[in-house]
C-alpha cells in the first residue's frame, strides 16, 4: 500500500474515526484503525463492535492495499506532523513508514483480515432530516439518559417516528426528555439508539441545513452523511411507555423569564453541593419565586420575578437537573405546571411547542 494526501484532511478523518474507538473491547485489534487506500480514495474506519464510523477522502493511491494501525500512536503522529502533504507506504517486517517533508517515522501495522466486518446496510429505507435540526433535538434530549447500566434501555435515547412527527425521549427514572419536530415522512419508527452514539453523532453533525439520511434495520441504524458513516447497533428490550408518565392536570402555572431563573439556580446550588441531592427549595407565592439554599457549605437566597396562575407551593428540587433543562432551551419564557410537593415539574416553552420535561421533586422537612 502506497498513497499520498494532505496532512490535515488525514488528520481530520483520524479524529472522526477515532469517535468509535474505546479501548474497552478485549480484541486487540479495535484498538486501531482500519486503513484502505483504493481508487484514489483512502477509507478510515474506527470500531468498538457496536459503534462503527467510517469516513472517506481523497488521496493519491500509488499502490491500494489495507492495513491496521494503532489508533491513538497513529493519530498523535500526524497530528505532530507539519501542515504538508504525507506520504504512507508500506515496508517489510509488518510496518509503515510515513515521510513528510523532513519528517519520518516508522510505524508497525496489522493485519487488516482479522478486524471485524462492519455490518452492511441496505440504504432503501431513507429519512433524511437537517443535521442543525437534529444537533439540536440530541442535545435537549441526551442529558436524561441513565448513566449506569441497571436498565440498559434507559442508556438510550427513544427514536420514534409516527404521525409525520419525530419525537426523541431520554429518561432515567428522576427525569425525563422529550424532543419534537415535524417532518416529511409517514413510516412508522420505533428503536432505541444508544446515548453513546447519540453524542458521537452530535460531534461529528454540523450546525447546518445539510440533511443528514437516517437508514433503521430491525438491529442497526446508519447515519450517512456522505462521505462519513455511523453504523451503531440498536438496544434490544422495551422502552417505558413515557406517555402515561407525563400528567394532564395541574393546580399551579409558573411563567418565567428562562435566563434570569437559570442564573439564580446556579448561584444558589453553589451552596447545595454538600451531599447528593443538590437541594434547592423553591417559594412560590404572590407572582414571586424565591430560591434558598442551606447546607454546611453556606447559605444562598434568590428572588425571582414569575407571572402565576393558581394555588402558591413550596417544592424542592436537585438544582442540576433544573440547571440541565434551563441549558437546553431556547425561549426566552418558560413554563412551569406544578399540582405538588410530591408531583413531577412539567417544564414546557412558552410559545413552541416542541418540548416536555418533567423533573421528579426531592422530599424535604420544613425546618
Amino acid at each position: 500500500m502506497k498513497f499520498i494526501c494532505e496532512k490535515n484532511k488525514l488528520q481530520e478523518a483520524i479524529f472522526t474515526a477515532q469517535k468509535a474507538i474505546t479501548g474497552k473491547s478485549t480484541m486487540s485489534i479495535l484498538e486501531g484503525i482500519l486503513l484502505i487506500a483504493k481508487d484514489n480514495e483512502l477509507t478510515l474506519i474506527g470500531s468498538d463492535i457496536d459503534l462503527s464510523i467510517e469516513t472517506k477522502i481523497k488521496v493519491d493511491v500509488i499502490e491500494e492495499g489495507s492495513i491496521v494501525v494503532d489508533s491513538k500512536l497513529f493519530g498523535e503522529l500526524i497530528k505532530k506532523l507539519p501542515p504538508f502533504e504525507v506520504q504512507i507506504s508500506t515496508i517489510p517486517n509488518n510496518s509503515i513508514e510515513l515521510i513528510c517533508q523532513k519528517s519520518k517515522a516508522v510505524l508497525k501495522y496489522k493485519n487488516s483480515d482479522e478486524f471485524p466486518m462492519i455490518p452492511k446496510i441496505n440504504e432503501n429505507i431513507i429519512f433524511s432530516i437537517p443535521q442543525r435540526v437534529l444537533k439540536s433535538m440530541i442535545k435537549g434530549t441526551i442529558f436524561a439518559t441513565a448513566q449506569d447500566e441497571i436498565r440498559p434501555i434507559l442508556t438510550g435515547v427513544k427514536f420514534e417516528i409516527n404521525n409525520n412527527k419525530l419525537n426523541l425521549v431520554a429518561l432515567d427514572g428522576l427525569r425525563l426528555a422529550l424532543r419534537s419536530e415535524n417532518i416529511d415522512n409517514d413510516n412508522t419508527i420505533n428503536a432505541v439508539i444508544p446515548g453513546k452514539t447519540l453524542n458521537e453523532v452530535s460531534k461529528i453533525i454540523e450546525d447546518s441545513d445539510d440533511k443528514i439520511n437516517i437508514t433503521f434495520t430491525p438491529n442497526h441504524i446508519l447515519f450517512n452523511l456522505g462521505n462519513t458513516k455511523i453504523i451503531s447497533r440498536l438496544l434490544e428490550g422495551e422502552f417505558i411507555n413515557y406517555n402515561s408518565i407525563i400528567p394532564d392536570e395541574y393546580n399551579l402555572k409558573v411563567i418565567v423569564k428562562r435566563n434570569e431563573f437559570l442564573d439564580c439556580l446556579e448561584r444558589a446550588s453553589l451552596m447545595a453541593k454538600d451531599g447528593n441531592t443538590n437541594l434547592v427549595k423553591l417559594d412560590i407565592k404572590d407572582d414571586i419565586m424565591v430560591i434558598t439554599s442551606d447546607s454546611q457549605l453556606g447559605k444562598a437566597r434568590e428572588e425571582v420575578n414569575i407571572i402565576m396562575q393558581g394555588e402558591p407551593l413550596k417544592i424542592a428540587f436537585n438544582a442540576r437537573f433544573l440547571i440541565d433543562v434551563f441549558k437546553v432551551m431556547e425561549e426566552e419564557e418558560i413554563i412551569l405546571e406544578l399540582t405538588s410537593n410530591v408531583s413531577p415539574c412539567i417544564i414546557k416553552n412558552k410559545d413552541k411547542n416542541n418540548c416536555t420535561y418533567l423533573v421528579l421533586p426531592v422530599r424535604f422537612i420544613e425546618n
